[in-house]
Order: structure tokens, then C-alpha cells, then sequence
């Protein structure tokens, strides 16, 4: 029998690429400073020889002979998380959730398993004790009859007893404190984190039991650990939003049996996430009328198209370097939009301070904000008030132009339903959707570039 020896190697957490020393870029995938130490075993363990799975014995069948039916789904009593997955949890799937500490990942997977008696579920946990899986679950509130809870970090463990119960849904909280015995590392290193995925993902293909994961993220934004770990998994979701505020995003990254256009939009409250069906109606002006510095985006997050206040306010600069702040938007783009307000249009913007907020603690990146954004600005500047029927839909470019944005014949029916009379978008914008709309839509007003909106606006 081999003996077991140990060697340490590098290992890229981007790619998994494996290296005998450190090296600043990895050769294989060329990201920087992504090579981390591990120890790994070189003999074969006792035991750890490869064992056949009954009935994996598959043979090379025509592409023709394969059913192509539609995949069983699993409804989880949540029709944002249902409409994110494509429809419902697909039998044997793995679906990946991450997302920033205290953002609401742990409470959404307990909580599915609580509004969703009818499933026996397996709610692994290897960061919380059962009693603070417990004290939590008391908080949420619903059925915990079918919920059970096994505290186990050991993947040998945790596979045998799932084996052994059968349950309908699975949930391992979080795949970084995994670690199996095979592997000679410690939990959530790059070599342990692929073998306790690949072990999950074995027990949901050969069972048919959908395993839910909860992954950390960096302090960049992506999730914790190799690469490799989002290609194994099925389904990726990515939870956003300020964990100071009150509204949630859950956005699909990688979706194999549905789409990535989807947007899920939820709200923290004292008994979990709540479902918002229609965040348009949280998110637009919650005020007096006749205040300036205040405009409406229709804007769209993959295919959801939703309306959001921009706030903004213009002063006269403090000290000697005016401010430029914006809060849940790109504050290099504000900039950019200053600038062009100030070049192509005249007002001098360059003296004063400038703060910009999004409504509601959310992040925005559609471009067809950008009209709203420069109206708000110009409004706070002249102290004039855009009318609270009044939208806008956009994108600015660097000569002062205003760009047509996808798919404007879904904002402004969205700015329809909501009672908006009228929203402003780009000459160039075509609106053959709205033929087949029957009911009242708003005055459209189309503008060709930032001096005209002024004309028009502020006239």
C-alpha cells in the first residue's frame, strides 16, 4: 500500500490551475494574485480507492433517442425566487446563492423550507448551532414540522445521512466550512471547496434530490473560492443591495434551466424577506409635491422593467474643491454627465457641489438612467420642480445627445400602469411595441440632445 506524503502547491482560486510555486500571474487564466498555498496528499489513502455506483453503467445512446420533456420543478412557495428559477426548483439541480455577510442568505434558505411544509427538507449548517437555527426560524415564522436540522461539517457525514433520509430539498449552509477526508486541507481551500462540491453535486445527479448551497463572497464582489465551484453548479444566484437598508436584489447569474434576464426584488423586515410582486410602487416618489431636484427613471434591470426617484442636489461649493457624491450610482458617470452639461449645454456645474441618491438603497446601472439623473440635476440648479406625472427613459452620450435604451415600449407601458401622463425619451427611439397595448398610454416626448430637454422642461 502507497504511503501517504505531503507536498504543498499553489493553486489559482480563479481557475484552479495547480502550481509548484508562486507565481504573481496565474499562466493559465492570467488573472493577478489569485495563487493560494495548500497541502495536498501525493499517496492514496486507506479506503479512498474508487467504488462503482450501481447502476451507473450509461451507454452511448443518439442524440435523437433522448427525451427532451420538459424537467420536472419543485414549487417553493415563493413566486420571486419560483419566476428567478424559471419556474421552480428542477429535480437534481444545484443552485448556488451568494452574497455579502448579513444580506439575507441564511434567512431566505430557511425560510424557504418554512413556507413549504409539504417538502421534506435537510437544512445542513456548519456556521450556526441548531438553537440559533432555531431562534431564527421562531423569528420567520411557519411550519417547521418537515424541516430538519443537522449541524455537520463532515461531507462523508452529511452524504450518508442525507442517503439515508431521501429527503425533497437539501440545504448546506455554507459550502466554505465543508471538508471531506479525502482531501488534506483545511475547510474552504480551494482544493476542499471543489471536492465537497463535486461530492454534492454526485448525490443531487444520482438521487434526484435539488441541493441548495450558500457561498461567501470577497472583498471584491465575487464568490469565495475557485472558479470552478460556479461551473459545477447549475444555478447561480447573486444577492445585492445595502444590508444597512431595507430592499434586497437577487439576481441570476448562471441559469441552466432558465433565463438571466430575471430580477428578483425583496424586503427585510423583522420576519424575514418579503416579497415585493411590483417594487415600482416602493420606489417612486413617497413626498410633497413641488420639490425640485426630483426625477423619475423607467428604468429596466434585465427584463423587469421598474420606476425609481433620483434625488438630486446642487449648492454652491463649501470650500474651495467642489463635492461630487452619488449614492447607488457610478460616480465616474456622474461625472461624465457634468462634464457634458457643462460642455454642451453651457451651465456652469464645474463650482458647485453635487450630490446624487438613489431612492430606496439600490444600485443602478441601466444607462437609461441617465436622463433622469441630468434632469434632476438641472432641476435642484434652477430650483424648478418636475411634475410628479412626468418620467424619463435615456442614455446621454459624450456630444450631449439623447440615445435610444431596449426596450422603451415596455417602460412606458410600465410608467402607464402606474398613472404617469407623460415621459420623456430619445427622437430615435422606436415604440412598435405599443401598437398592440390597448389601454391609456402617456405623452411621449421625444428630445434629440441635453439643450433641447432644457427648451422643453424647463420652459
Amino acid at each position: 500500500m502507497a504511503t501517504v506524503k505531503t507536498k504543498t502547491v499553489w493553486f489559482c482560486k480563479s481557475c484552479g490551475n495547480e502550481s509548484p510555486k508562486w507565481m504573481g500571474r496565474c499562466p493559465a487564466c492570467g488573472e493577478w494574485n489569485t495563487m493560494v498555498e495548500e497541502t495536498v496528499a501525493t499517496g492514496k489513502k486507506a479506503g479512498a480507492a474508487s467504488v462503482s455506483v450501481p447502476g451507473s453503467g450509461h451507454k452511448p445512446m443518439p442524440l435523437s433517442h433522448i427525451d427532451s420533456s420538459v424537467e420536472n420543478r419543485i414549487s417553493l412557495n415563493n413566486g420571486e425566487v419560483d419566476r428567478i428559477l424559471g419556474g421552480g426548483l428542477v429535480e437534481g439541480s444545484l443552485v448556488l446563492i451568494g452574497g455579502e455577510p448579513g444580506i439575507g442568505k441564511s434567512t431566505l434558505s430557511l425560510q424557504i423550507p418554512l413556507h413549504c411544509p409539504h417538502l421534506k427538507t435537510l437544512y445542513v449548517t456548519g456556521e450556526e448551532s441548531a438553537k440559533q437555527v432555531k431562534l431564527r426560524a421562531a423569528r420567520i415564522g411557519g411550519d417547521d414540522a418537515n424541516c430538519m436540522i443537522y449541524s455537520e461539517t463532515l461531507m462523508e457525514n452529511i452524504i450518508a445521512e442525507a442517503r439515508a433520509m431521501m429527503p425533497d430539498l437539501m440545504v448546506v449552509d455554507s459550502v466554505q466550512t465543508m471538508f471531506s477526508q479525502n482531501v488534506e486541507s483545511s475547510p474552504g481551500s480551494v482544493t476542499q471547496i471543489k471536492e465537497t462540491a463535486a461530492m454534492l453535486l454526485r448525490f443531487a445527479k444520482e438521487t434526484g434530490v435539488p441541493v441548495i448551497l450558500i457561498g461567501h463572497i470577497t472583498k471584491e464582489g465575487s464568490i469565495a473560492g475557485p472558479k470552478i465551484l460556479e461551473h459545477i453548479v447549475d444555478v447561480v444566484l447573486q444577492f445585492e443591495g445595502d444590508n444597512r437598508g431595507t430592499y434586497r436584489l437577487l439576481r441570476s447569474i448562471k441559469n441552466r434551466f432558465g433565463s438571466t434576464s430575471e430580477l428578483a426584488v425583496f424586503e427585510m423586515t423583522g420576519k424575514g424577506l418579503r416579497e415585493v410582486s411590483n417594487p415600482s410602487e416602493m420606489l417612486i416618489p413617497m413626498h410633497e409635491e413641488g420639490l425640485s431636484g426630483v426625477a423619475v427613471s423607467a428604468m429596466l434591470d434585465g427584463t423587469r422593467p421598474f420606476l425609481i426617484e433620483v434625488q438630486a442636489l446642487v449648492s454652491s461649493a463649501a470650500y474651495g474643491t467642489p463635492q461630487r457624491s452619488a449614492t447607488g450610482f457610478d460616480v465616474r458617470r456622474l461625472n461624465m454627465l457634468l462634464a457634458v452639461l457643462e460642455k454642451r449645454a453651457g451651465f456652469k456645474l464645474s463650482v458647485k457641489d453635487v450630490f446624487l441618491n438613489m431612492a430606496g438603497g439600490l444600485k443602478v446601472s441601466d444607462p437609461a438612467c441617465d436622463l433622469a439623473v441630468v434632469s434632476a440635476v438641472l432641476s435642484s440648479n434652477f430650483d424648478f420642480a418636475i411634475p410628479a406625472d412626468t418620467c424619463f427613459a435615456g442614455e446621454i452620450g459624450l456630444s450631449g445627445e439623447v440615445r435610444p435604451v431596449a426596450q422603451t415600449d415596455r417602460r412606458i407601458i410600465e410608467a402607464a400602469r402606474l398613472g404617469f401622463k407623460k415621459i420623456y425619451v430619445s427622437s430615435f427611439s422606436s415604440l412598435e411595441g405599443l401598437e398592440g397595448y390597448a389601454g391609456a398610454k402617456p405623452e411621449v416626448v421625444k428630445v434629440a440632445d441635453v439643450p433641447s430637454l432644457c427648451r422643453i422642461l424647463f420652459k
